[in-house]
């Protein structure tokens, strides 16, 4: 089953939503053949930061620290359960542009998954700086990228067309508002890093038809977006 994935790096929601459709397609014995996208949740932001991902988090939602500290405690709970370690004291944000272009990269040797596992991990349990080109070396070395390649690329322009497209196609034709974003064989959407249950339903529906259909996100779904992170209340 082809499933196509908008999401960011820095997103926590984005890695727990991949955990949870992998444990689901395994549960349901459904083969995926998954297409990776791009989507910057702060396209402006610098390559590293110069203040606690807390303190930026406050400043950006308008929230005190001792609430979003709160909100990372939550979210990490959440990440434990699909087996993610989220050191959230340590994360290290930085602008995504350049290691999307890697997964893009990636992508075409057939590496996409791989390399979005080894970003997530070096940016929510490593405490990476994921925006600095030593980390996105350091990550393209492991999953076995060339890394005359990975230089080549990031001393030019090289899939940054590809960034911009992906993000185009999800503004403007898709909508979509927050990530991460699944569509299931180019037919059924789905918003959010769902519980297992309701990926197991759109395997299902997706399988068992062949009309156009979308589900949309519910009220509770797990997505970050350009303003907040939508954490629910404990």
């Amino acid at each position: 089953m082809r499933v196509d994935i908008w999401s960011d790096i820095v997103c926590p929601f984005c890695y727990i939503g991949k955990k949870r459709l992998e444990a689901a397609a395994e549960q349901a014995g459904v083969e995926l053949e998954i297409h990776w996208h791009s989507f910057e949740l702060d396209p402006e932001a610098p390559p590293r930061q110069e203040i606690s991902n807390s303190e930026r988090l406050a400043q950006k939602y308008n929230r005190t620290i001792a609430e979003v500290e709160d909100m990372q405690r939550n979210i990490a709970e959440m990440a434990k359960a699909e087996g993610i370690e989220f050191n959230w004291e340590n994360a290290n944000s930085g602008n995504t542009f350049n290691a999307h272009r890697i997964v893009h990269l990636a992508q075409s040797k057939g590496l996409g998954s791989e390399a979005k596992e080894a970003l997530f991990y070096s940016y929510m349990t490593q405490g990476l700086p994921i925006g600095e080109r030593e980390t996105l070396e350091d990550v393209a070395s492991r999953i076995g990228l060339n890394p005359v390649e990975v230089d080549d690329v990031l001393d030019s322009d090289e899939f940054a067309d590809f960034v911009k497209f992906d993000e185009q196609v999800a503004h403007e034709q898709l909508k979509v508002t927050g990530v991460p974003f699944f569509v299931f064989d180019q037919r059924v959407a789905l918003a959010g890093a769902q519980p297992r249950e309701v990926f197991l339903q759109v395997f299902e529906q997706t399988l068992n038809t062949a009309d156009q259909a979308t589900i949309e996100q519910s009220t509770d779904a797990l997505v970050c977006n350009d303003d907040q992170c939508d954490v629910p209340e404990k």
